[in-house]
């Protein structure tokens, strides 16, 4: 069982930075995939990055990419974002998420084959 809990959200003007933390719970962090994923309001659940465990890949939205970056720190069990340039299309509730072992092509990117949610983190951007 794995418990996240997010934080680091706040209003931020447009082009300015953000960083948000997610701590988990739970034993043998890095064997998991780690993602961000964000809702806007009215809008569906859209993927926004994500962390392959045990040393793999990341890959990223092709919105964000260029401007937010993803890392972990296994020794921690902690998850980061870093939102550089935002913009209010970035506005959002975000959430992490995580599933064991490793993801393969688009179930990286399906928020369905996560089976542990946070409760999410709110990203307000002005304009």
């Amino acid at each position: 069982q794995v418990q996240l809990v997010e934080s680091g959200g706040g209003l931020v003007q447009a082009g300015g930075s953000l960083k948000l933390s997610c701590a988990a719970s739970g034993p043998a962090f890095s064997m998991y995939t780690m993602g961000w994923f964000r809702q806007a309001p009215g809008k569906e659940r859209e993927f926004v990055a994500v962390t392959v465990a045990s040393g793999g890949m990341t890959y990223y939205a092709d919105s964000v990419k260029g401007r937010f970056t993803i890392s972990r720190d296994n020794a921690k069990n902690a998850l980061y974002l870093q939102m550089d340039s935002l913009k209010s299309e970035d506005t959002a509730v975000y959430h992490c998420a995580a599933r064991r072992n490793r993801c393969v092509g688009s179930a990286c990117y399906d928020p369905e084959t996560y089976s542990y949610w946070g409760q999410g983190t709110q990203v307000i951007v002005s304009s």
